[in-house]
């Protein structure tokens, strides 16, 4: 992602942070990033693009780290434990995460459409935005799926009926259930033991 782009979102993010999506001005993310407001409206092409654009982003960035978790360990249950911590922590802290894998938006964030948009941009990291937005349904599809790669192999769609497929999904719910109601500290790790104390992992 280029420097300016990545310099936008930062700003929009921070911007958001101190006040609702509906008082950020695109002059200020323009100011805040160092950048003209043409540079901005020529990467996102409208303040609905970069709300676009940062859901996309930070929808990245979970997924990202949901690599990073199930990659990390060696017994399933580990990693699929720190799957389920990396999501708690992030939406915890990244209100924007909390939204998408929740579908609760308050009217404090940008609440962007999930369907595609139509895209005149040419800058194709914005035409990747304005496609289609995942919805908390899809989320535990992809991390499900992810979550069977990394376990069993590329070929992890031929088991996505099993029930290693099933306690796969079990965490990735288990994880959301603690986004909308957070355990007490460290209990997060414990429920997901719990939850596949008697499962095929």
């Amino acid at each position: 992602m280029p420097a300016a782009r990545e310099s936008l979102l930062d700003a929009a993010y921070t911007a958001l942070v101190r006040r609702p999506w509906s008082a950020v001005r695109m002059v200020d993310v323009a100011a805040a990033a160092g950048v003209s407001r043409q540079t901005l409206y020529n990467e996102f092409g409208s303040k609905e693009g970069l709300a676009r654009a940062l859901v996309r982003r930070e929808a990245d960035g979970y997924l990202a780290g949901i690599e990073r978790a199930l990659a990390g360990g060696v017994e399933p249950r580990e990693r699929l434990t720190a799957t389920a911590e990396w999501t708690a922590a992030l939406a915890r802290d990244n209100p924007i995460v909390r939204a998408m894998l929740t579908g609760c938006w308050s009217e404090r964030l940008p609440a962007p459409a999930l369907s595609a948009v139509p895209s005149s941009c040419a800058v194709p990291a914005q035409r990747r935005a304005d496609g289609p937005l995942p919805s908390p349904g899809d989320f535990v599809q992809i991390v499900r799926d992810r979550a069977l790669v990394a376990l069993t192999g590329p070929g992890a769609a031929r088991v996505a009926g099993t029930e290693l497929a099933r306690s796969c999904e079990l965490v990735v719910r288990l994880a959301l259930s603690c986004v909308a109601a957070p355990p007490a500290e460290g209990g997060i790790a414990e429920l997901v033991r719990d939850a596949l104390h008697r499962q095929p992992v």
